[in-house]
């Protein structure tokens, strides 16, 4: 409220810090008595005391014994055209899209009612370093059911969508690791690759993947977009996909494969993909649901290969998951439920209608 004691000690506590930063007192000045400015102002003397400690504990005076406050030595000093500014900042406007979201709202808010009733006491919790467990079993289950993919839920790792996957397994595989990557690709990827000085190289796409004479070329690791790579729009053929797993085999190197947005392959069931074809061997799998679900979910996940899982406890071990844990769990139940195949058959319905 307005009148509150709260707000009296704060702005009490605010005017004397302005007129301090402004120099109406001076460094060594003395300010006026507790009792003196009570009277002058209509405050309590408690309310008065208050502002004055505040004053005090954030270093503006200092309190000597049967003496009173005094002003400490400031070096910064602001003008009291800043100080006494109405509106110290300008407010951001909320940006709003002009069409409705294909995400149905009310079914994931009510999945959000629903995970804080029955789980209010764990979603306080930290999360485990590699994710929630319900959330990494859930994504497991899903694989399985609508993509025919078998993944142990020990080897997905839960992060906060692509972009901080691909940091992760850089710092995975080592920075003086060499990337083949797609050309043309998404700018964002080669920007994480630029930004963390990973050398890399551009490889040539063709109408069904990348130039078989590219996979030639000295690099260790093959990032790649399968399904409708970004902004080609080429999806890869069967035979590439072999190719692209002949590679890794002789290469002895690592496929990272962004799987992005094969769940609405049109027409039947999304595509088969490279970590299914390749029995999940040197293939590290990123899929994320901002693009299946909504942008403003930024939760990814990718599955790990075997043989990388320690290597993955002994140098990134010690890091923590940045998804929090409610949303790990309302993800968890929306997999669960059914609600998000529900939501992406919808959604490749309303794709087949334009197509």
């Amino acid at each position: 409220m307005q009148n509150s004691s709260k707000n009296k000690y704060y702005k009490l506590y605010n005017d004397m810090k302005k007129a301090i930063l402004c120099g109406e007192y001076k460094a060594g000045e003395k300010l006026p008595s507790k009792r003196v400015v009570a009277d002058k102002t209509g405050y309590s003397l408690i309310t008065v005391q208050t502002a004055y400690d505040m004053l005090s504990e954030e270093g503006y005076v200092t309190a000597k014994e049967r003496s009173g406050y005094f002003v400490c030595k400031i070096d910064a000093f602001f003008s009291s055209e800043i100080q006494n500014a109405q509106k110290p900042f300008t407010r951001l406007e909320e940006e709003r899209g002009e069409e409705e979201p294909d995400f149905e709202c009310s079914v994931y808010l009510r999945t959000v009612r629903k995970v804080i009733s029955d789980w209010h006491k764990l979603l306080f919790k930290k999360s485990p370093q590699k994710g929630c467990p319900i959330l990494r079993n859930a994504i497991a289950d899903y694989l399985y059911r609508y993509r025919g993919m078998i993944a142990e839920p020990s080897r997905i790792i839960i992060g906060s969508g692509a972009e901080q996957l691909y940091e992760t397994v850089i710092k995975l595989l080592g920075r003086t690791k060499i990337y083949g990557v797609e050309n043309p690709s998404y700018v964002l990827e080669k920007g994480i690759y630029d930004n963390a000085e990973i050398k890399i190289k551009l490889l040539t796409m063709g109408a069904d993947g990348i130039i078989s004479s590219e996979l030639n070329r000295d690099f260790d690791v093959l990032h790649v977009t399968p399904f409708r790579s970004y902004p080609s729009d080429v999806t890869t053929s069967v035979s590439k996909h072999y190719e692209y797993l002949l590679w890794a085999e002789k290469a002895g190197g690592y496929i990272i494969e962004d799987d992005f947005n094969s769940e609405f392959f049109l027409p039947g069931q999304p595509i088969e993909t490279l970590y299914s074809l390749g029995g999940g061997k040197r293939i590290i799998y990123i899929n994320t649901f901002s693009k299946s679900l909504s942008p403003s979910i930024r939760v990814g996940y990718m599955i790990l290969p075997e043989e990388l899982l320690s290597v993955y406890d002994e140098k990134l071990g010690g890091l923590a998951c940045s998804v929090p844990v409610l949303d790990q769990y309302v993800l968890a139940e929306f997999l669960e439920s059914g609600d998000f195949e529900r939501h992406l058959n919808r959604v490749r319905r309303k794709m087949n209608k334009k197509a």
